[in-house]
């Protein structure tokens, strides 16, 4: 996976983050640290509002997930031009006592947080990437993660590697999200943009494990069920990055399929994530879950139980876009319930070192890395 400019750009990092990086690894972390480092949250404003920068100060927050608009009309969030983001991402990662993951969703096409009215490159969708060779999609990739490296950005969730199995694809295919129908194409080029990506200096998300091509429904309203229609053609794209060294993190679905969880959705599923994923399929990384917010778990289930099943089963970040459902203080909830689950026993300490290890590990292999 790493080209030899990737290599270039790790070595040069090690040399110049010299002391930071012997700090960032020689400091024992604390269980505050611990449980700040599995949040990834999201906020509105154009500037980091005074609460958020406290909790990253004092490490409560790990991850910061960047939107330009809400769900609501006229909800402004965190993009307005390349200037003000590169501001708001400096910020950020200046009060962070370790590297701040910084992360956006910039797959291409109708999913891209840096938009052209912004001031920012255009991005093909992955369906239109599909018919490219993949030393352009690889540039493609280059090119944007350069753009999100200047701007402070160190995570793209992208790519998509889902391949399309349902003709009826809604939010996702129907909408350019895919690269295609046959798993040999849609691994080619999932590999190739992320691979640009890396080299850029960003990490890349392979996403949705297990593969969401084969839904029929749209995971941000219901929860799909794909018992009849999942096959294990979906993670081809998934084992040939594992084999190639996948550098990034794998990004776990919200679907249901009875013969891997009976009870559960993948995201939510130690059956598909502690084995599935990491038994099944070798993947010792970080595993982040897509967005905790989205109606295929919000319905039924409380805030502190989604946090609870989403660390049992796995996950190593947990994600809350926080423009689904707004909530100014969802960070210091989520840092709290992740307190409370370890003092009652529920959590293990050891729980979240697997996971502190895992993500410190992999922020090692950001080219920005301080």
């Amino acid at each position: 996976m790493r080209s030899i400019f990737s290599w270039v750009f790790f070595v040069c990092a090690m040399f110049t983050s010299g002391c930071s990086l012997t700090r960032q690894e020689s400091a024992a972390p604390s269980l505050e640290e611990m449980a700040g480092a599995m949040i990834m949250v999201g906020f509105q404003g154009t500037s980091a509002p005074p609460s958020l920068l406290k909790a990253v100060s004092e490490g409560h927050v790990g991850g910061i997930i960047l939107f330009d608009k809400g769900k609501k009309e006229g909800e402004r969030y965190n993009i307005e031009s390349p200037a003000q983001v590169k501001a708001l991402a400096s910020s950020l990662q200046d009060a962070s006592p370790r590297t701040l993951l910084i992360a956006v969703d910039q797959e291409g096409g109708k999913v891209c947080r840096l938009k052209t009215e912004y001031g920012f490159s255009a991005l093909p969708s992955a369906e239109e990437m599909g018919r490219m060779d993949e030393t352009k999609v690889r540039a493609l990739g280059l090119r944007s993660g350069r753009e999100m490296f200047s701007l402070g950005i160190n995570v793209d969730l992208a790519p998509v590697a889902d391949v399309r199995v349902s003709p009826q694809s809604p939010g996702l295919g129907d909408v350019g999200r895919l690269f295609g129908n046959e798993p040999e194409k849609v691994t080619r080029c999932a590999l190739a943009f992320a691979d640009g990506l890396y080299e850029a200096g960003v990490l890349p998300a392979l996403k949705h494990f297990p593969g969401l091509g084969s839904a029929g429904k749209d995971s941000h309203h219901d929860l799909p069920d794909v018992t009849g229609s999942w096959s294990e053609r979906e993670l081809l794209p998934y084992k040939e990055a594992f084999r190639r060294g996948w550098p990034g993190m794998v990004l776990v679905a919200h679907i249901y399929h009875r013969a891997m969880d009976e009870a559960l959705p993948s995201s939510l599923s130690p059956a598909v994530i502690n084995g599935m994923l990491r038994r099944g399929l070798g993947w010792r990384g970080v595993v982040i879950s897509d967005d905790l917010q989205m109606g295929a778990v919000y319905r039924g289930r409380s805030l502190e139980e989604r946090v609870r099943l989403a660390i049992l089963a796995g996950n190593d970040i947990l994600l809350f876009g926080n423009y689904l459902h707004y909530d100014p203080l969802l960070h210091e909830k989520l840092f709290r319930i992740i307190l409370a689950l370890v003092q009652s026993g529920e959590v293990s300490r050891e729980r979240l070192e697997e996971s502190w290890r895992r993500i410190e590990s992999m922020k090692a292999n950001i080219p920005s890395v301080r």
